[in-house]
C-alpha cells in the first residue's frame, strides 16, 4: 500500500498525464493502486436502458403471438416448427414470419447484452472501494502534490479531471486475501513502520504487504498466548473463590473483545472460541480448587 513520503528521490521520469499515471499505478507490486471509476451512474441508465427495450420487445413478441391465435394453419405451424418458422422467414421471403424472425434475432441479442451486463456489474459491486489510506496516497499523487509545493493541479486534463474525486464511485480491483480489522488497522496507520525500499519513489514509500501480514500474524499469536498464559497464571496465584470468578469473567470478556475486533470471526464462531475459552479456565479453576480443598482438609 503507498504511503506519502515527501524526501524520497526520483529516478525515472514521465510525461506528466497518462504516461505518468499509468505509470504510478503500474509501480505498485501488490497492486493497491488499480483503482478506477466505477461510472455506477451510466451503468445504472445502461442497465434501465436495456431493460426498457427488452420491455418493447416483449409487448411486440406478445402482439405477434395474439395475432397468430386467430391465423392461418401455416402461420401456426411456424409457431411450432422450428426449420418451418426458419423456412418461411429466410427462403420463402413471408414478410410476416420474416418479421417474426427479426425480431426473435433482436430479441437474442438484447437479452444477452442485458444479462452480460447485469453479470458484469453484479461482478463489480463485490469489489471494494480502495482504502482510505491508498485513497490518500493516490490523489497526493493524481493531484500532484507528493512534493508539497505549489497549487494542486489534476494529471488529466479536461471532463477526467475529476475522475478520482468521489472513493464511493471508485473501485479497487485488487482485493487482499485478509481483511480482518488488525490488518486493516495496520495498513491505514503502521505502514510506515514497514517500508519496501525497494519499490520508493519520489513523493511515495510503499508499505509492504508482506511484512504486516507477518506483524499481524506474530501479534494474533503473542495475544492469544497472553490471554491464555497470564489468565492461568494469574488464577493460580490467586487463591480466592470470588476473586477467580470475577478474574475469570474479566479474562473471558477481554478474548470475546480482542476476537470480535481484531479477527473477522462470524457470530457463532465468536461464542464458539469465547465458549471454548471460558471452558479452559473453569476447568483449571475447578480442579486446581479441589486440589485446594483436598489440601485443607488433610
Amino acid at each position: 500500500m503507498p504511503q506519502i513520503k515527501p524526501d524520497a528521490e526520483a529516478t525515472i521520469h514521465h510525461l506528466a498525464g497518462y504516461p505518468s499515471l499509468a505509470a504510478f499505478i503500474a509501480s505498485d507490486r501488490d497492486r493497491t493502486t488499480l483503482i478506477y471509476k466505477r461510472f455506477d451512474e451510466l451503468a445504472a441508465r445502461n442497465l434501465l436502458y436495456l431493460q426498457s427495450e427488452l420491455a418493447e420487445l416483449q409487448s411486440k413478441q406478445r402482439a405477434f403471438d395474439q395475432e397468430d391465435l386467430v391465423a392461418d394453419m401455416h402461420t401456426k405451424q411456424c409457431a411450432r416448427n422450428y426449420t418451418d418458422f426458419k423456412k418461411a422467414a429466410l427462403v420463402n421471403g413471408g414478410a410476416k414470419q420474416e418479421a417474426r424472425w427479426k425480431l426473435a434475432k433482436q430479441v437474442r441479442e438484447t437479452l444477452k447484452e442485458y444479462r452480460e451486463a447485469l453479470l458484469f456489474e453484479s461482478t463489480l459491486a463485490a469489489l471494494p472501494p480502495p482504502s482510505k489510506g491508498t485513497f490518500r496516497a493516490f490523489k497526493e499523487v493524481y493531484y500532484n502534490q507528493t512534493d508539497g509545493k505549489g497549487e494542486p493541479f489534476p494529471t488529466l486534463g479536461g471532463h477526467s479531471a475529476a475522475l478520482y474525486d468521489d472513493i464511493d464511485d471508485l473501485v479497487a480491483l485488487r482485493v487482499r486475501e485478509t481483511s480482518d480489522r488488525l490488518t486493516n488497522f495496520a495498513h491505514e496507520h503502521l505502514g510506515f513502520f514497514f517500508p519496501d525500499r525497494k519499490r520508493s519513489r519520489k513523493g511515495i514509500a510503499y508499505a509492504s504487504d508482506r511484512a504486516i501480514s507477518s506483524f499481524v500474524a506474530w501479534f494474533s499469536t503473542l495475544l492469544a498466548a497472553v490471554l491464555l498464559i497470564g489468565a492461568i497464571v494469574i488464577l493460580y496465584k490467586v487463591h480466592s473463590p470470588d476473586w477467580r470468578l470475577g478474574l475469570i469473567a474479566t479474562f473471558t470478556t477481554l478474548f470475546a473483545g480482542s476476537v470480535g475486533l481484531l479477527t473477522n470471526a462470524r457470530r457463532a464462531e465468536l461464542f464458539a472460541a469465547t465458549a471454548a475459552y471460558a471452558a479452559v479456565l473453569v476447568v483449571f479453576v475447578s480442579g486446581d480448587l479441589g486440589n485446594n480443598q483436598s489440601n485443607e482438609h488433610g
